[in-house]
């Protein structure tokens, strides 16, 4: 059945804690009533907001004049050879810890993540090495634009760094998720060289699944990107940018600004992608423009622990969030001519 209200305050529904008021809300526990929901306000010509876990998200503080539809549906069908399909409501750590527990290898390294799963291959999720898109085999949507449920297998779901068909386009409303995992007790290859260090182990090898998974969540501990009520550095909607991706020119550009600016040093991250390009790290840039860990901008403030994550402590608005946003991106973009692009998805306000 469902539950309808009216007015609900959107804070308590995000890990950042900040948002207004829902005009109409409505939870949704089953698929049907999923989409439902959305067709009736369709109908109406009302906006919509489909809302999960609120771990990617910052809403207005004017909130949403219109219906947010609350994901909360809940299954996870085992389909055999390591096949399984997830409800879009389903919490995404829990999950997580399913699979590593059954012995099924692919997300390990993406422990600790809030957020429930439907919102997984709209972002593309990734950490430490692993991207949902390696395993996702298919996504059952919602299709608002032909009023259709929709299967969209791996290449029709377009995915890209922390991107995807479903990503800045209000078209498709994910229902369910279907992943083959490895059945192995072993991880998938450990690329990440912060996290093979940890585990004392070159870039390449495997490592027990457990043991992935464990290293994984301490250092998103330590990062503070694993949801604590008593730590306010956790009350995040995560990286609030994504690591930027140049061409040869920007990365020529970014050579000679780095090396003006730390004094003939010209070292910094980079990591070649498989179209030439090269990516590099939002946090290096970050620091070096001159925004430490603990940065405040009014009440709200970087991460003590992390550059990327962006704070409310207690007390901010959206708008102070937002403020500090811009400060970052616009010292960064004066500091080395990189434009820094938000991760989170951003509700009613824009940078």
């Amino acid at each position: 059945m469902v539950v309808l209200a009216e007015q609900v305050t959107l804070a308590g529904y995000t890990t950042l804690r900040l948002g207004g008021p829902a005009r109409r809300f409505a939870e949704a526990v089953t698929t049907d009533e999923l989409v439902g929901e959305i067709r009736m306000a369709d109908r109406r010509g009302e906006p919509v907001l489909v809302l999960g876990g609120g771990s990617n998200l910052v809403i207005s503080d004017d909130g949403f004049d219109g219906t947010v539809v609350h994901v909360a549906t809940r299954g996870v069908d085992v389909l055999g050879d390591g096949v399984l399909r997830a409800q879009a409501g389903e919490e995404w750590e829990p999950f997580v810890d399913r699979c590593v527990r059954a012995g099924l290898a692919g997300v390990e390294c993406l422990s600790g993540i809030p957020g429930r799963l439907g919102a997984t291959p709209i972002q593309n999720v990734g950490a430490y090495g692993q991207d949902v898109s390696e395993t996702i085999i298919e996504v059952r949507a919602y299709d608002r634009a032909t009023d259709t449920i929709v299967s969209l297998d791996r290449a029709a779901c377009g995915f890209t760094y922390r991107n995807s068909v479903f990503k800045g386009s209000d078209r498709y409303v994910v229902l369910d998720v279907t992943f083959a995992l490895d059945e192995s007790a072993e991880s998938a290859p450990i690329k990440y060289a912060e996290l093979a260090r940890i585990l004392g182990v070159a870039p390449g090898e495997r490592v027990p699944l457990a043991a992935a998974r464990a290293a994984v969540l301490d250092l998103r501990r330590r990062k503070g990107m694993v949801i604590d009520p008593a730590d306010p550095d956790t009350r995040s909607a995560g990286s609030f940018f994504t690591n930027p991706i140049l061409d040869a020119d920007q990365l020529t550009d970014l050579e000679k600004r780095v090396a003006e600016r730390l004094g003939g040093d010209a070292r910094f991250p980079r990591y070649p992608e498989p179209d030439g390009r090269t990516k590099t790290s939002a946090a290096w840039l970050i620091e070096r423009a001159g925004f430490a860990k603990g940065h405040a901008h009014g009440p709200a403030r970087i991460s003590t622990k992390h550059t990327l994550a962006l704070t409310n402590p207690g007390g901010a608005r959206t708008a102070d969030l937002l403020d500090l946003a811009r400060e970052v991106r616009d010292g960064v973009r004066a500091a080395f001519g990189v434009e820094l692009v938000n991760e989170p998805v951003l509700v009613g306000v824009r940078l």
